[in-house]
């Protein structure tokens, strides 16, 4: 007999965030999230995006033990503003049982009933700088900080209840040249470009020169994606989250950008070294040597990871990627880097696709999210 229930003690969300431990402590290519920050991320008094979301939470149970979770979620700018009569759901992990998932999609539907809404659409994140996507290619690769981890019969029970794919994502390994390797094309389109549309690079030495652009770099954000099918736009609010949230883990090297010729800033590529083996060590805990192992991982690592990119719309499609990749490949290279995966992408996202063809690549990663009608 399965069971169904929200989560609302301190107890049963610790429960919550911890179940893909189990469920996946067999599995060489999970990387467990941490802990702590999972448990502020679903905190109303801790996590700004509550105030302009809502979220239910539901743990699915068979003889007493959890078999299943998922969270129904809605961002109300993305329907009052976006018009867009959706509920989200995302923390979606269950054991190889159809009627688990049934189950918790119920739950799903039915807090989408309650507020009219017309439709269903995971596994998302409350907003886009979340975590977005079922993995459905790349079984046997280390999911990223920034993605989650799925088996492979996810997919299919999401099918068999009748969910339909929606918007999908690709992610690649780029491989970096060395610096004698390095294609000359870049470099000579790189300078082109800069000459040609009056550009220059914007490095940065310190934690605190970042600051001033921090704001701009959001706004870009929202310039560069707010045409794509999953965009809601970045509140300020949740900026401020965001920059006290993860400028920890950014070493000044690894942010790219580029101005024009009066200093505003028009690109910017945020990168960071790979923290999916250090996180794997861990297994979701800071202490007591979780610290280190992150530390450690920011300064010997043959691996990075690209996070963010976001280019104004007056300068996208002129090239202004290669400035970018330009910079870093020199940064790569001082630093011993010769391997980057890509932050999920997209699949209309055309432009960045095709620029990593100008690299040896592989696509080795899909995910998607499915929907399915209230009815």
């Amino acid at each position: 007999m399965i069971s169904i229930k929200k989560v609302t003690s301190d107890d049963d969300f610790k429960n919550f965030v911890k179940f893909p431990n189990r469920l996946y402590k067999d599995s060489k290519y999970w990387v467990s999230p941490i802990i702590n920050e999972e448990l502020e991320m679903m905190n109303k008094e801790k996590n700004p995006v509550f105030n302009n979301a809502e979220a239910e939470f539901f743990m699915a149970l068979k003889n007493n033990k959890i078999v299943g979770r998922i969270a129904a979620i809605v961002n109300w700018i993305e329907i009052e503003e976006q018009k867009k009569s959706k509920v989200r759901f995302g923390w979606y992990d269950v054991i190889d049982d159809l009627e688990v998932s049934k189950k918790l999609i119920d739950e799903v539907i039915k807090f989408g009933k309650k507020r009219n809404l017309s439709f269903i659409e995971g596994p998302v994140g409350f907003s886009n700088m979340d975590k977005a996507g079922l993995l459905t290619h790349g079984f046997e690769e280390l999911n990223t900080m920034i993605t989650w981890y799925h088996n492979s019969y996810q997919k299919d029970h999401l099918e068999r209840i009748g969910m339909k794919k929606q918007a999908e994502w690709v992610e690649y390994k780029i491989q970096i040249f060395s610096e004698k390797e390095a294609p000359e094309k870049v470099k000579k389109f790189s300078n082109l470009i800069m000459k040609r549309y009056h550009l220059r690079p914007l490095n940065f030495k310190k934690t605190k020169e970042i600051l001033p652009y921090i704001d701009e770099m959001f706004d870009l954000l929202n310039k560069t994606y707010n045409n794509l099918q999953t965009f809601v736009p970045i509140q300020k609010y949740q900026i401020d989250h965001y920059k006290d949230r993860y400028l920890r883990y950014i070493h000044p090297d690894f942010i790219k950008s580029v101005v024009d010729k009066n200093g505003k800033l028009i690109a910017f590529a945020i990168t960071m070294p790979s923290f999916s083996r250090a996180l794997k060590k861990m297994n979701g805990k800071l202490f007591p040597f979780g610290f280190l192992r992150i530390l450690m991982a920011q300064k010997f690592n043959s691996r990075a990871s690209l996070y963010l990119i976001g280019v104004h719309p007056d300068y996208q499609n002129k090239g202004v990627t290669a400035i970018l990749f330009n910079d870093l490949q020199t940064m790569f290279n001082r630093r011993g880097i010769k391997e980057v995966e890509t932050n999920p992408e997209l699949i209309e996202n055309k432009s960045i696709q095709a620029f990593w063809k100008n690299y040896k690549n592989e696509l080795h990663k899909k995910r998607c999210t499915y929907r399915m009608d209230i009815k």
